[in-house]
């Protein structure tokens, strides 16, 4: 059975004069309070995770998983903010690729590792290579997979999970550098060749959080529901460092910051979100495993119902305050 569910479609009205919210916007404390913050976290976690490699390159070193999670967790945090500085250069696809349904991650860390590539010995070189060796995910199967950390040479993979590292730190601080000394500006002040008004904006920062909803529901638990004849736990994200439940987690607090920032905590809005919220603490299900069971998914089911209908509060409820109109479109194709 195919299911029609609600995806935002914002649109600026085309009535001359539609309300642009100058003087109560909530563009600078997203900016101040959000943005910044995140991004300021994201640099901090990725140079202490470049140091801890620098220190102890071991897949099993407790100090570099533990920089590990902190910096996957900033990176989370941030990951519905998916333009501006996070796409320049493809960072943001430096940082995470991820969904990989052709599992270009593993093969490609083997080919390096088996021909041992120089590209691992710069900077500048290891920015070239494809972006499914870089970002964290490459990174958690070198510290996390059984096959993975023990292939080839040990020298080579420090000095992978040393690059790897370092790249993430570089991605990293450039993204923040750019939003701190351009971007935010550039948000906070429109009228420029990037946003032409507050309007567009709003609507950027309503897609950024209509765009991590659909995600979190169809993709971070999509992927591994897959069908009830064939669920597919192991399409999981993170679920080798045992984060696929976390990650829902880390995404839905930081989307229901934003939104509350945007719609000034609307009650109806917050109230959905928290809803949510209190499904997926009554889950015990770090890596979604139970998603073979009927009952297991009925309750990841229930969960992205939840969380698409906090998408259809949002286009319902907020989107038209801003002057938007929201309409329906299919997720799943035609």
């Amino acid at each position: 059975m195919r299911h029609w569910i609600p995806a935002l479609i914002f649109a600026a009205s085309s009535v001359l004069g539609a309300r642009v919210w100058a003087d109560d916007s909530p563009v600078t404390a997203i900016v101040e309070s959000h943005i910044l913050p995140g991004y300021a976290r994201l640099a901090e976690t990725g140079a202490a995770l470049s140091m801890a490699a620098q220190a102890d390159c071991r897949a099993d070193s407790a100090p570099l998983q533990r920089a590990y999670h902190d910096a996957f967790d900033a990176w989370i945090a941030v990951s519905h903010l998916r333009f501006g500085p996070s796409e320049t250069d493809d960072r943001a696809f430096a940082l995470a690729f991820w969904p990989d349904p052709r599992s270009s991650t593993p093969k490609a860390l083997g080919r390096m590792i088996q021909s041992q590539d120089p590209a691992v010995q710069t900077a500048a070189t290891f920015q070239e290579v494809s972006v499914a060796v870089r970002g964290y995910y490459a990174l958690e199967f070198l510290l996390y997979d059984d096959h993975v950390k023990e292939m080839g040479s040990a020298d080579y993979r420090c000095a992978l999970v040393r690059a790897i590292a370092r790249d993430i730190a570089q991605n990293s601080a450039a993204i923040d550098a750019d939003w701190r000394n351009t971007y935010a500006a550039l948000m906070r002040n429109p009228g420029n060749d990037t946003y032409r008004n507050e309007q567009e904006v709003l609507r950027q920062l309503f897609t950024a959080l209509s765009t991590g909803l659909e995600l979190t529901a169809n993709v971070r638990l999509g992927r591994p529901m897959g069908t009830f004849d064939r669920p597919r736990p192991l399409r999981a994200e993170a679920r080798r460092s045992g984060r696929s439940q976390h990650h829902v987690a880390l995404a839905l607090e930081s989307l229901e910051t934003l939104a509350g920032l945007l719609s000034s905590h609307d009650p109806a809005l917050m109230k959905v979100f928290e809803s949510a919220m209190n499904d997926l603490s009554d889950l015990d299900d770090p890596v979604f495993a139970a998603v073979s069971d009927p009952m297991g998914r009925f309750a990841l089911e229930a969960l992205q119902q939840k969380i698409l209908y906090i998408q259809y509060v949002l286009t319902a409820e907020i989107g038209p305050k801003f002057g938007f109109t929201a309409g329906f479109n299919s997720l799943d194709g035609d």
